[in-house]
């Protein structure tokens, strides 16, 4: 089994904390989602997750206008430039200083950064593509100017259209203007008269007018103009020098009058004049300048709405709530949802992979269970009938029916084709079920409870209550069926293990003695073997058919690490995180999947005990137990430093209203605490085609995958790949499948078809089988147009028949994406059949006379396949005004089989 999985995805969290962003075409969405950025592409329905991971949450990012260029920074100022066609992290710089905004200017040269009170503008690093010599600059982030002036955090940083001017909002009450370069005549403007701190503020598009948005909901339109107040002028020389008084004045207020609901984020789009603002109490509005027209007013969350950003036509707006994890994409001219995800509120219990692969189901404590599409990385369906904690669920064999446990004392079956539940079973007094397990023929679904030490089981079909086990004497902890459904295995804190053979009469019972409480079983796809979980970091197997022991070995050196930050020892001493709380085995069996309360997955080869691969969940510094050191340094005289909440209006406490006074540094009360949430995997569980495992942990849905969509080839780079060295190795070494994979990179299509027609027939499986991946669905999609083009009707059903072969498993794990190729082929298939049929039915009579008249001739003469006037021309030249090249027409079809006709003109 192959074991060198990579991250590939994150599921389960769609939107944290920070800046949403749209991508210059409008059809991507870019997501902060903890210390990692999802792209999220509105248009095909998909997301995925870049690869690069920060050691601390990131705070806020920016795109390039040509929207090449990602540039992601952390709480602590620490940042990485993306190239985001490929997802490669570039460089990695450090601002030293916690950033509080982030701006990218229209031409794409500068970008300014809010650090604190301070702004600071760098010039954009350069691509090999934009740079005239193609190469890096050395040092790519060059520090171009400072501004200071304010007196508190800068919040919001907004250019003009040409990118000489920008506007920055901060807590203070003011707006400034500041000009990239030095302008005649121009002195930085500041802008006061709000009575709270500005949240957002922006040009026009004419750059005439300046619209700021303050915390109290008032809006004011600047503009450029006279004292209305003043004077007028008492003769020409005076309205000549008059320009003196011109400064940017307050020409109009607009108030939105929420209640109490105060203004959490605000965006403008000068195209359209449009205003978004977004209030506390997850309300948003749409306004119309500067006239201040109501367009439209719409409540999507209970919470905070944290950030607001509308797309370049201005169509579409996206919404991000961080309190409940929501990420919304309206438009608002239809009034519809594009895009509307949450992730689970509380953390994620269990999961299971559908018995297809595609779908992945996660349950959490929030009483969601939610269904997951492997492929587009959303959320399709979510489930809200449990009251309580969903502890467990699993599929029944078929993949139609899933059943859940949950602490309200119910065991639901869900019908996921028509999206319901169907299905209830309660027992007979009122436990919290904390393990499942279902026949797999999905007639018997047993659970077990903290509360009672007996397993029931509840029949399927008539929802009655059969039996209940009794055996253990403390709670059950682990349920699991036999793959050949014949036995029943329970786990419970009485630290024995217990194989149940529940369809027999004697229903008896196999005891199997253990060193400490079991936490988790897993049992083999082949049924003949059971893996133990114990909390001493234990794994045991176990003989199912013997039932003994017959290895083991200690987990807890390999899973235990990290340390949190109120732990008083060290990580290699505390006890808490040296145990494995969920266990699975590989498709084939071979190895062992093992993670608990630590930042660690471990796989295990199950023949040979040995550790084959260790996976680090997370780097996140803003999670509890990613260190394996403290520093004494954070630590101050009112606890952990990571402890204090330090981060005023954006606490939890206080409805999120800040005390504290504007511009003040001092007076933060060292008893206010936030919790840090601990790094821990919930759940593992194997893909069902054995290419990719999921673990339910802290951060979401992490997916970790062996062929990963995204394959960089570093040959595609190499100057020696021409048309001349591929026909080379074509003609000369006789390497099709390198010639082919050569051709494929040019991507000419004369030359493609050359190679192509060149390869022996005999060649084609071992050539596709090697083939890789990465070309298949553009190889299905020349072929496909081959086959309507060329008169190689055999020679391209032969590529065909191979590729559906040797590829059939990746064909039918990606079908979305090569969708459109199948169809092609299809088509072409369709349609070569449609002309030959055409072919024989207008040919029928002609085809008989030739045979009558072949039955005619002397049997010799038939043999030796001569023409009938006596020519010595054998029969199969009569192809030679035709394109012989696919291994000469199948090696002209094995010399000719005796009195065979090639075909008909």
């Amino acid at each position: 089994m192959k074991t060198d999985f990579k991250f590939s995805n994150l599921l389960g969290t769609v939107y944290c904390q920070g800046n949403l962003l749209f991508s210059p075409e409008g059809d991507k969405l870019f997501s902060p989602v903890g210390n990692r950025v999802t792209v999220f592409n509105l248009v095909d329905n998909k997301s995925h997750t870049l690869p690069f991971a920060h050691r601390k949450n990131i705070s806020r990012i920016g795109l390039t206008p040509r929207g090449n260029l990602l540039l992601s920074v952390d709480e602590d100022g620490h940042a990485i430039l993306t190239n985001v066609p490929r997802r490669i992290a570039l460089y990695h710089f450090s601002f030293r200083a916690h950033i509080t905004a982030l701006s990218f200017s229209p031409s794409g040269r500068h970008f300014a950064v809010g650090l604190g009170r301070k702004i600071e503008i760098w010039q954009v690093p350069s691509t090999p593509d934009a740079n005239a010599d193609g190469e890096m600059e050395f040092a790519p982030f060059v520090r171009y100017h400072t501004h200071t002036g304010h007196f508190d955090d800068v919040r919001h940083i907004e250019w003009s259209a040409d990118s000489r001017f920008f506007l920055t909002a901060s807590k203070d009450l003011t707006a400034r203007i500041w000009s990239l370069n030095p302008e005649e005549g121009f002195t930085p403007t500041v802008l006061s008269g709000h009575k709270q701190g500005i949240v957002g503020a922006w040009f026009s598009k004419d750059q005439e007018k300046i619209y700021t948005v303050s915390k109290d909901g008032a809006v004011f339109d600047w503009e450029y103009t006279t004292n209305p107040n003043a004077p007028p002028p008492e003769d020409s020389d005076d309205e000549m020098q008059g320009g003196d008084d011109e400064r940017w004045r307050i020409v109009r207020r607009h108030y939105f009058m929420q209640n109490n609901a105060s203004i959490t984020c605000a965006s403008f789009h000068p195209d359209s004049n449009l205003l978004v603002a977004g209030f506390s109490n997850g309300i948003f509005g749409l306004y119309e300048m500067p006239e201040f027209n109501t367009i439209h007013t719409l409540s999507i969350s209970q919470n905070d709405i944290d950030f607001v950003t509308i797309n370049q036509s201005g169509e579409w707006l996206a919404f991000g709530a961080s309190k409940l994890g929501q990420l919304l994409v309206w438009e608002w001219q239809s009034e519809s949802y594009i895009l509307k995800q949450q992730g689970h509120f509380d953390s994620m219990n269990s999961l299971v992979y559908s018995p297809d692969g595609q779908r992945i189901i996660t349950t959490a404590d929030d009483g969601k269970i939610k269904v997951w599409d492997v492929d587009s990385g959303f959320c399709i369906v979510t489930f809200t009938e449990h009251t309580s904690g969903v502890t467990a669920c699993e599929f029944a064999k078929k993949g139609n029916v899933l059943f859940t446990s949950s602490l309200d004392g119910s065991i639901r079956a869900w019908d996921l084709i028509r999206y319901r539940n169907f299905r209830t079973f309660t027992a007979p007094t009122r436990l919290s079920f904390s393990c499942m397990a279902v026949d797999p023929s999905g007639e018997i679904v047993a659970a077990g409870s903290l509360d009672s030490f007996d397993i029931h089981i509840w029949s399927v079909q008539t929802g009655q209550l059969l039996d209940q086990l009794s055996g253990h004497e403390g709670p059950v902890s682990s349920l699991a069926f036999a793959p050949n459904g014949g036995l029943l295995f329970s786990g419970s804190w009485d630290r024995t293990a217990r194989i149940w053979s529940i369809f027999d009469r004697t229903q008896t019972s196999e005891p199997l003695q253990l060193q400490a409480d079991v936490l988790d079983i897993a049992v083999r796809p082949d049924s003949a073997q059971i893996a133990v979980s114990t909390l001493d970091g234990q794994l045991t197997f176990w003989s199912v058919s013997e039932a003994e022991q017959v290895s083991g070995l200690d987990g807890r050196r390999d899973v235990s690490g990290g340390r949190k930050v109120s732990d008083r020892r060290t990580a290699a001493n505390v006890a808490g995180t040296k145990s494995f709380n969920t266990i699975r085995y590989s498709a084939d069996g071979s190895c062992l999947l093992a993670a608990g309360n630590s930042k660690y997955i471990c796989l295990y080869s199950v023949s040979t005990m040995v550790l084959l691969k260790k996976f680090t969940v997370s780097v996140n510094l803003a999670l509890s137990g990613t260190q394996e050191f403290l520093n004494s340094k954070l630590l101050t005289e009112a606890g952990p430093e990571g402890l204090l909440d330090d981060e005023g209006e954006n606490s939890d406490g206080g409805a999120g209203q800040d005390k504290s006074l504007p511009g003040s540094k001092r007076g933060g009360d060292p008893s206010a605490r936030k919790k840090l949430p601990d790094v821990r995997v919930s759940s593992v569980g194997f893909s069902p085609a054995g290419t990719a495992f999921c673990a339910a942990s802290t951060e979401g849905l992490l997916i970790y995958s062996i062929d990963n969509d995204l394959q960089f080839d570093p040959f595609d780079l190499n100057m020696e790949i021409t048309p001349a060295s591929t026909l080379a190795v074509l003609q000369g070494e006789k390497d099709y499948l390198k010639a082919l994979v050569m051709t494929f990179r040019l991507n000419e299509a004369g030359l493609i078809k050359r190679v192509f027609q060149a390869i022996p027939y005999t060649e084609i499986p071992l050539v596709v089988e090697h083939f890789p991946t990465v070309y298949v669905s553009r190889l299905l999609r020349f072929v496909a147009a081959q086959t309507e083009d060329s008169p190689h009707i055999e020679f391209c059903l032969l590529w065909i028949k191979n590729l559906m072969d040797k590829h059939g498993k990746w064909l039918t794990a990606n079908r979305s994406k090569v969708d459109i190729e199948l169809r092609i082929v299809a088509r072409a298939i369709t349609k070569m059949r449609d002309d030959i049929r055409k072919l024989a039915d207008e040919n029928i009579y002609m085809v008989d006379y030739l045979l009558g008249q072949a039955e005619t001739k002397d049997d010799t003469t038939r043999g030796q396949g001569i023409l009938d006037d006596g020519s010595d021309t054998p029969v199969k030249l009569l192809t030679s005004g035709r394109d012989d090249t696919p291994a000469d027409i199948l090696q002209d079809e094995e010399q000719v089989s005796e009195g065979e006709w090639i075909g008909l003109d």
